[in-house]
Formats: C-alpha cells, sequence, structure tokens
C-alpha cells in the first residue's frame, strides 16, 4: 500500500538540512506549523554542516544506511500535518481511481482504525495517547548518491509507545548500530602531514625518513545521537591509527619497508626521525628515489589507515571497515652534483 503526498514525510535529518554537525532539534513551530522532533546530533571529530567526512571505507562493500526509520512526531502534531497531506492529496489532480482509493484508505488507517497485514489502524491518530509515544517515520540520508536507495524507507509513520522498541519488522528502525555508521560517515579524521628528511628535497639515491610523532598521530572520536522524550539513544564510533602506507609516485623508487607499510610502534608513533649520523643506515620507514624529479616533484602519497570500533547504549558494540584518509606531499628529488677535480 502506497501513497504519494505533496511534501514528503520526513523524520529528523533530511537533504535539505543543512544545519550541520552539533545541532539539536526537539520540537517547535516552523513557517508550515510543525517540524520533527528528532534530529540526529553529532559531537566530536566531525565533519562541518552536516556533510561527510574525509574518511575512505576501506571495504569498498560497506556503506552506511541510505535510509531509517525514527520518531517523527508526537500525535496531535501529526494529525495536524498528517491530516493537512491527506486533504491537499485528496484534491490534487488526477486522485480518481486507485490512487483516490489509496488515499481513502490511508485516512481511514489512521483516523477509523483500518488495519492490514502487520499494520494495526489507530483511533483518531492516536490523540487519546499523545505524549505516551510518537509517531516514526522514514528518514533519507541525504548523503546516500543513489536515490532509489535514499527513498527506500517507504512504509507508511507508526506509532512507538515511549519506552518500547519498534515493531521487529521494521529492520531499518534507528538503532545504536546504525547511528555508529552515520558517525563513522561524518568523521573527520585528522590532517597530519608526515615528517620527512631531508625536508624541503632529496636527492637520487638517498634515503629519504618519514615519521610521524605520537602527539601528531592519535586517536579520534565521533558521535550520533537521538534525544526525544521517551527515546535516547547513541553511539560513538572510535578511530585508531594503526599504520602509514607511502607511495613514492614514480615506480623509480624503493620503500622502506619494501612493502610501503610502516607499522605503529609502541609509543604510538610510527617510523624514527632521523638524527645526525644516520645518513648511511636504512631508515624503518622511508622512500629512495632512484631518478631525479627534474623540473618538476613528484606527489609522495602518505596515507594512513584506521581501525574503527563503535559502542553505543545499551553497552552493545563492534567493529566497523578500517578507514583510510591520505595527503600528497610535493617531494623535489635531484641529482647528486659530481665535482671535478
Amino acid at each position: 500500500m502506497g501513497i504519494v503526498f505533496a511534501d514528503p514525510v520526513y523524520a529528523g535529518e533530511q537533504p535539505s538540512n543543512t544545519e550541520g554537525a552539533n545541532t539539536e532539534q526537539t520540537g517547535g513551530n516552523d513557517r508550515n506549523g510543525i517540524y520533527a522532533a528528532a534530529r540526529i546530533q553529532y559531537s566530536g571529530s566531525v565533519a562541518d554542516n552536516g556533510s561527510t567526512g574525509n574518511v575512505t571505507f576501506a571495504d569498498a562493500n560497506w556503506a552506511p544506511p541510505p535510509c531509517w526509520y525514527a520518531p517523527y512526531l508526537g500525535a496531535k502534531d501529526f494529525k495536524k500535518k498528517m491530516s493537512a497531506e491527506l486533504e491537499e492529496a485528496a484534491n490534487g489532480p488526477g486522485m480518481a481511481g486507485h490512487a483516490g482509493s489509496a488515499i481513502g484508505q490511508t485516512k481511514a488507517h489512521y483516523e477509523d482504525e483500518f488495519s492490514w497485514d502487520d499494520n494495526p489502524g489507530y483511533k483518531d491518530y492516536n490523540v487519546a495517547k499523545d505524549g505516551e509515544g510518537m509517531f516514526w517515520a522514514g528518514v533519507e540520508n541525504p548523503n546516500e548518491p543513489d536515490a532509489l536507495k535514499r527513498n527506500s524507507c517507504t512504509d507508511l509513520p507508526f506509532w512507538v509507545d515511549n519506552g518500547e522498541p519498534p515493531p521487529p519488522r521494521y529492520e531499518q528502525a534507528i538503532t545504536p548500530e546504525i547511528l555508529a555508521a552515520l558517525a563513522y560517515q561524518h568523521m573527520q579524521l585528522p590532517d597530519t602531514k608526515v615528517t620527512l628528511a631531508p625536508a624541503e628535497g632529496t636527492k637520487v639515491n638517498l634515503p629519504t625518513w618519514a615519521w610521524l610523532d605520537r602527539a601528531d598521530f592519535h586517536e579520534v572520536q565521533a558521535t550520533a545521537a537521538i534525544n526525544v522524550p521517551g527515546f535516547t539513544i547513541q553511539a560513538t564510533a572510535t578511530a585508531k591509527p594503526v599504520s602509514l602506507k607511502l607511495e613514492p609516485g614514480t615506480p623509480d623508487a624503493e620503500t622502506y619497508p619494501t612493502s610501503g607499510e610502516c607499522v605503529i610502534n609502541a609509543d604510538g608513533s610510527i617510523g624514527e626521525p632521523y638524527a645526525k649520523g644516520k645518513a648511511d643506515q636504512t631508515p624503518p620507514c622511508g622512500i629512495k628515489y632512484l631518478r631525479s624529479s627534474g623540473d618538476g616533484t613528484f606527489d609522495l602519497q602518505a596515507t594512513i589507515t584506521w581501525e574503527i570500533a563503535w559502542t553505543g547504549t545499551g553497552g552493545v558494540g563492534g567493529d566497523l571497515p578500517d578507514g583510510t584518509f591520505g595527503n600528497a606531499q610535493a617531494i623535489t628529488v635531484q641529482e647528486i652534483q659530481a665535482v671535478n677535480r
């Protein structure tokens, strides 16, 4: 059963939401009279303005949920909005036949307890239970590029009593795990620049040392939460740096170690700082260029891999796919000039 309204019924984070991270919406009035009571609040190391963060998911098949169901409105506010939209839809063009019948059945569903399958009906929009629960509705993930996936939470709004979970058949109802995935999607990893020696440029066949100090290389957290009367959940995604991968920007180079994967040290740093007297040593983390960059530079790509774990309301938690984030650094490589005597 389905129906098309003049304006979609959404809850919480909408594609038009530009209020960004660290915002809270807990019910009230907008120019249409009412708005959704449950907006996801983001905090911690998250991107500005509700946009996606800078993490690349290591698992190409993993993706945050494209949509979900979340608390929307109390009974009185829901009646005001839904009855107005049903009235507008019924008076629109082309509402005869099947479309008109669907509108009539939806109105009977919320007003006169019309039920089907696992969808119990309501008496007068459940107004007698106002304050004892909320209607839940579908939410689009505004950062999901696939419109079909983004619009796949199409069930009509349904009632959930305060303190009770939504019916099991709504597998996409918001949970701490979904919030963890959304926190991960919005996570902003630090823009860490690898320290190099020599710093500005290097010579052909001269090992270049690379390292990250512990102070510049630390774990970060991002939290997503919903807090409305009778329903409060949250989840925190924690990113822990575990390795650094060096890609020289040219095949004419060697990396240390050979894999280019520099692991994290026991003290939380990566690599080893260069010091006087180490010029003839092999760096534990670094690069040796085998040819000059000429009049240009090579783009050294330094990519950090982060392990992602999450915890949420009720003591739940688990792992999310590793994340990566890289920076490109321009490297000038010069020939060693021979001295003729």
